[in-house]
């Protein structure tokens, strides 16, 4: 077992989406199926929780210390506060091919645009409706990326050039990357990155460190594994629950590698009683600051320059 600390005790039953605040010093996340988003540092004993109306996917931080959280059925801006309650703002809304989807895992690139992908929820239909778009001042486009189950795993290489993404769905487990062009948001088309289909676990959510390696989750597996840019896999962390779901670069040097989990159907998976939890692991790999989405729709963009 690596050696491991515990974040934060709070149980989430679908722990997802952790970023690090490097100017609050703080890790956010969420807990898709309680519909809630938490925040957490070192020094506090708890964390503090806001409770949205839909399942949230998936979050970013954003311009004016506010969050971005993609939902169910739209992306919102908040303005959260310190006793649960918040300002909500819709940004954007989204039709999605048939009903039961939402959407899923997410992530800013280099310059401020917020990707997001979609999925069905309840996988064992095995449709692949999935997808990812992308919000900026285009407002919400795509899918730029379809044909997925359960989009996940999205990362961007150092230079900010290369977007990974992932299907951690059983009938799918892989990984790709494409070349993206930051100036307007065009992606190449995509190629097989790890084929994840006869290794342990399924390609859940990602990050990437300062030399370009590829972090993923490998649910069900209990792992956290890392990829060299050519692929190859270069090592696997075994971590304290069955399932984890996605990781995060943070801490005051970005060397502490965040871990979210998801509890199991089956708690006799569970042999730790870690799952639900989020851990820490020290680590030499060290991360990338977390991008903050500032690119807003057109009809918002001269509102946002006001206020700022």
């Amino acid at each position: 077992m690596t050696p491991f600390q515990i974040f934060s005790n709070q149980t989430c039953q679908v722990g997802e989406s952790p970023i690090w605040d490097a100017v609050g010093e703080c890790l956010w996340w969420v807990d898709i199926e309680s519909k809630i988003i938490c925040r957490k540092s070192f020094k506090d004993e708890q964390a503090t929780v806001w409770t949205l109306p839909e399942r949230v996917g998936c979050i970013a931080l954003a311009t004016q210390q506010r969050v971005l959280a993609a939902l169910e059925t739209c992306v919102v801006l908040l303005t959260l506060k310190e006793n649960g309650q918040y300002d909500l703002e819709r940004l954007a809304d989204i039709q999605h091919p048939i009903s039961g989807m939402r959407f899923n895992d997410g992530r800013c690139d280099p310059s401020g645009r917020m990707w997001i992908g979609t999925m069905v929820m309840d996988s064992a239909r095995g449709q692949a409706h999935g997808g990812i778009y992308c919000l900026d001042e285009r407002g919400l486009t795509g899918p730029h990326i379809n044909g997925l189950y359960t989009a996940n795993g999205l990362a961007f290489s150092p230079d900010g050039h290369t977007m990974y993404f992932s299907d951690s769905h059983v009938l799918s487990q892989k990984i790709w990357h494409c070349k993206i062009d930051l100036d307007t948001g065009d992606l190449s088309e995509r190629e097989l990155f790890v084929d994840m289909t006869l290794m342990p676990g399924r390609p859940d959510g990602a990050a990437i460190d300062v030399e370009g390696h590829y972090w993923i989750c490998g649910n069900d597996a209990g792992m956290v594994h890392c990829f060299h840019p050519s692929g190859r896999l270069l090592s696997s962390l075994a971590v304290p629950f069955p399932k984890p779901a996605m990781c995060a670069f943070g801490g005051a040097d970005l060397q502490t590698l965040f871990v979210t989990s998801i509890v199991p159907s089956h708690l006799t998976f569970d042999a730790m009683g870690h799952s639900g939890k989020v851990v820490c692991i020290e680590l030499k790999s060290r991360g990338l600051p977390e991008p903050i989405f500032s690119r807003f729709p057109d009809s918002l963009r001269f509102l946002q320059s006001y206020v700022l």
